[in-house]
């Protein structure tokens, strides 16, 4: 008997047997209970992120500390990404998802037990102390959506995928902005705000305890075949890249770092805005906490909206280049709207322009992380999401730092100036990056000589 033919795919350059050429791919059903999983939990930590930034004053009060203090709670979540997104892309590499959801799952579960057993106005430290396990939670969570979409989903739905996982964590941020203020309303009475705070606090601390529960019965770190060919490629390919090499090829790939910096400056601004919307809004709209509140939750949920019509048209298009060119130059032009028109004396003008505002910032999200995806491939996408959020880690902590800074001094205009100026340069850097889908080419494989788009569309039930 002859020996199999060993044949190159020219299109992803690897040499692939036939029995590989056309690999068996399925997809299951609970792929979307995974999904679904994962967006509950990064709901959850989401909701911690801005739980205390969006009651500035109130927790200023409670806590007897500054503005900024309250504001570095929100800063924790960006400061721990920082220091230890390389430690975690590298247990990402060798552990899994399940490891990965564990652990995050843990950590959330403790911070808000922590945060919720010591509210008392001496203790501000124990609220640092929750926040930053919380935040140490985040930079397992943020690494996972895109690595979710491809071990778990197909070709044709993968983008989709990723945009339903950050989906979850916008529902949580917009959570965060509407629950608070209504369960903590700003009390003059110090009993009473404990009391208020309290129930915030035990309640997502119930709700955490609930998801660990759930992942250690039911989250499963990969399905039993793959779901493309692409991922299959991965996965038998013995000659994969180490950490470090893969650390390297991303160092070196221009159009990945011009990727790096755009998603950077949307995302760092869309942080910057939610941490200091509450002072933003209250310097011209005194007392309306809960209008703020409101505000914040259309920034999300327009936001949510556009995510999900970005993954959905990225499925159908494949448009990554131009989708992302456009999206920013939209996002400019909304943020200098925004900026020149949050004084007018019309609270309702805020609430139109802040949603046109979150839906374009937002759609940036599920574009960046599948275009670097494909840009990267055959590399992990969970260490190109980590490269991603700690640029937008760098750019948060600095617009946060510098808009606050310039709000205090001369006001919310010159803040938002500075975003204006920041997200321009954005744009400007889109427009240079090269559009090579090295994922999509992947997923065309080779039928006896004649090549097809493999969108593994069998669905088994289990």
């Amino acid at each position: 008997m002859d020996e199999p033919q060993v044949r190159e795919n020219r299109i992803t350059g690897f040499n692939l047997e036939p029995a590989d050429v056309v690999s068996e791919t399925r997809v299951y059903k609970r792929r979307w209970g995974i999904l679904a999983l994962f967006c509950l939990h990064s709901m959850s930590n989401s909701f911690q992120w801005i739980e205390f930034s969006i009651l500035n004053d109130v927790f200023t009060r409670f806590y007897s500390v500054s503005s900024s203090d309250i504001d570095w709670l929100a800063m924790t979540y960006m400061i721990t990404y920082l220091l230890l997104i390389v430690p975690v892309t590298w247990i990402l590499s060798h552990r899994g998802l399940r490891f990965m959801a564990l652990v995050a799952n843990v950590l959330n579960f403790l911070g808000a037990w922590i945060k919720a057993l010591g509210v008392r106005p001496d203790l501000f430290w124990v609220a640092v102390l929750g926040q930053t396990l919380c935040g140490i939670a985040q930079v397992f969570i943020l690494s996972m959506p895109s690595l979710i979409a491809a071990v778990w989903f197909g070709p044709t739905e993968v983008s989709t995928a990723c945009a339903i996982g950050v989906f979850g964590n916008q529902i949580g941020t917009a959570i965060g902005f509407l629950v608070p203020p209504l369960l903590v309303p700003n009390e003059s009475n110090d009993g009473h705000l404990a009391w208020d705070i309290r129930l915030l606090l035990y309640g997502i601390a119930a709700f955490n305890s609930i998801i660990l529960i759930l992942i250690i019965l039911f989250y499963e770190d990969k399905p039993p075949h793959p779901p493309s060919v692409a991922q299959s490629t991965v996965m038998t390919n013995t000659t994969r890249e180490s950490y470090k090499e893969c650390i390297s090829s991303l160092i070196h790939n221009k159009d990945f770092l011009l990727l790096t910096f755009c998603y950077g400056v949307s995302a760092g601004v869309y942080y910057s805005l939610a941490t200091l919307l509450n002072q933003a809004v209250l310097s011209y709209y005194p007392g309306d906490e809960v209008e703020t509140g409101w505000i914040g939750l259309t920034i999300v949920v327009t936001g949510v909206v556009s995510a999900l019509i970005a993954g959905f048209w990225l499925d159908k298009t494949h448009t990554y280049k131009i989708t992302i060119f456009v999206v920013n130059i939209l996002t400019f032009v909304t943020m200098v709207v925004y900026t020149f028109t949050m004084d007018l004396g019309h609270i309702w003008v805020i609430f139109i322009t802040a949603g046109l505002l979150g839906f374009f910032l937002t759609s940036c999200l599920p574009i960046g992380f599948e275009f670097a995806a494909e840009l990267t491939y055959p590399n992990s996408e969970g260490i190109s999401t980590g490269f991603l959020n700690g640029c937008v880690q760098v750019f948060g902590i600095t617009l946060t730092l510098s808009q606050g800074q310039l709000m205090t001094k001369f006001g919310p205009l010159a803040g938002n100036l500075l975003l204006c100026a920041v997200l321009l340069i954005g744009t400007i850097a889109s427009a240079f990056i090269k559009e090579d889908l090295k994922r999509q080419k992947a997923n065309i494989v080779v039928h006896d000589g004649y090549t097809t788009f493999d969108d593994a569309n069998e669905e088994h039930v289990s």
